[in-house]
C-alpha cells in the first residue's frame, strides 16, 4: 500500500507543477488554488508513504520521477526544448535513483 500512496505522491506532484504557469505567478485564483491542493495531497501521500518505504527512496522516486515527467510536459505540451544537456540530467537523476533503490533493498 505504500508505494500506491507514493504513486498517488508523483501524480499529485506532477499535476500541480504542471498547473504552476497557468497560476501566473499565484495571481489567478483557481489555478492557484489548484496548485497548491495538489501540492498539499503530494505532501500528505508522501506522508503516508514513507511508513513503508524508507524516506531516502520515497523521496528520491518521487522528485526524479516527477521532475522527468515535467520534463516531458514541458516538451510535449509547453514546446520547451529537449537538449542533450537535459537528458543527460534525467539520465543521472534515474541512475542515482536506481543506485538508491539497491542500497535500499539490502
Amino acid at each position: 500500500m505504500s508505494y500506491v500512496y507514493l504513486l498517488a505522491a508523483i501524480a499529485a506532484e506532477i499535476v500541480a507543477t504542471s498547473m504552476m504557469k497557468s497560476t501566473e505567478g499565484f495571481t489567478r485564483l483557481w489555478p492557484t488554488l489548484a496548485c497548491l491542493t495538489g501540492y498539499a495531497i503530494s505532501l500528505i501521500a508522501l506522508s503516508q508513504a514513507v511508513k513503508g518505504v524508507p524516506v531516502g527512496v520515497a523521496y528520491a522516486l518521487w522528485s526524479a520521477l516527477g521532475t522527468a515527467a515535467i520534463v516531458a510536459i514541458g516538451a510535449v505540451f509547453l514546446d520547451e526544448p529537449i537538449t542533450l544537456l537535459k537528458v543527460a540530467g534525467i539520465s543521472l537523476i534515474i541512475a542515482g535513483v536506481v543506485t538508491l533503490n539497491l542500497g535500499g533493498a539490502s
